[in-house]
């Protein structure tokens, strides 16, 4: 009896599913029709472009290099140090590569530029980042330090390198910003769009940062494109250095103008605050407390907080007077 039951219900169900099946012809011809919908966007005959899982690949290949011996899969040590990161840097030249070559067809065939040979351009510019990796790991460990020096809570450099999501931001960043000077396109976003999918962290590959850059905690901090970040500076979660507001139709008109603020040396950024504008300075030695608001600039060893807020405090056994009264 429960067999009759069981399979009764197994034959609904898969007529059920059926009878869904059979609109599907419909939506697809409607779905098919609004491809030639001028309003919406489609990629269709244009060099294709997979980025999700090459990109991920080639920061991780960039920081077994970058960092030697944090995130290889075996052991490294002097008898196998030459081959392993002789094979490693061949990988990723191979990888980094492909992606260069990739995204500048996919520009020169979809937006008709002016052809540049892209296969060779590819192969010059991942040469170029290749060869940046030395200058690369000094700013990188210079970053490390900076994070581990004003960290009580890092017992060393290593865990700074192993879990600190600041740097694996600043890690991206600094490798899409060669990438950036080096004009290839949309290949620096993507990267710097996949560490801030992964920590909350929104580096635009574009902005200038200078060396032992610190981002404490991290999750919510934004900086924008024009923006320019001197040396030593630390800055906090939810931290926002961006541009002002503007009118819908400014893009095209303010695209590569600077529109966002200039951070001079050893300041720090306290959690909450947001600095805009493009002509707005924070200047050197300053201290930005939490929450402030900035549109404008700040000299030189200058400490800006919010007036201390006005705090109520109720009792916790007169609180539960009034409860008992209320349920009464």
């Amino acid at each position: 009896m429960d067999d009759f039951i069981i399979n009764s219900i197994c034959r609904t169900e898969r007529n059920n599913a059926s009878d869904y099946r059979k609109e599907l012809p419909h939506a697809i011809t409607t779905i098919l029709k609004s491809m030639d919908d001028e309003r919406c966007f489609a990629h269709i005959g244009d060099e294709p472009i997979h980025f999700s899982t090459s990109v991920k690949e080639m920061i991780d290949k960039f920081r077994e290099i970058l960092f030697p011996g944090y995130f290889s899969s075996e052991k490294i040590d002097g008898a196998n140090l030459v081959y392993n990161l002789g094979q490693g840097i061949s990988q990723l030249y191979d990888i980094l590569s492909e992606q260069i070559i990739h995204v500048l067809r996919h520009d020169c065939l979809r937006y008709g530029h002016a052809c540049s040979e892209c296969e060779g351009s590819g192969n010059k510019v991942a040469l170029k980042v290749i060869q940046a990796i030395p200058n690369l790991r000094v700013s990188l460990a210079e970053d490390v330090k900076g994070a581990y020096d004003g960290d009580p809570a890092a017992k060393s450099h290593d865990e700074v390198i192993f879990s600190y999501p600041g740097l694996f931001a600043i890690t991206v960043y600094r490798i899409a910003n060669i990438l950036f000077k080096l004009d290839v396109p949309q290949l620096p976003r993507i990267m710097t769009e996949h560490a801030h999918s992964l920590t909350g962290i929104d580096i635009h590959p574009g902005a200038k940062i200078g060396e032992r850059f610190v981002i404490d905690h991290g999750t919510g901090v934004v900086v924008g494109e024009t923006s320019v970040v001197g040396n030593n500076v630390r800055v906090y979660q939810n931290v926002t250095i961006g541009a002002l507001s503007l009118p819908r139709n400014a893009g095209e008109k303010l695209r590569g103008s600077k529109r966002h603020p200039t951070i001079e040396d050893d300041v720090i950024i306290y959690s909450g605050a947001t600095i805009l504008g493009g002509e707005t300075t924070i200047g050197a030695r300053s201290v930005v407390g939490g929450n402030v608001w900035l549109t404008h600039s700040v000299p030189p060893d200058t400490k800006v907080f919010m007036e201390s807020p006005s705090l109520i405090f109720k009792h916790q056994e007169t609180q539960k007077e009034l409860n008992h009264e209320y349920q009464a």
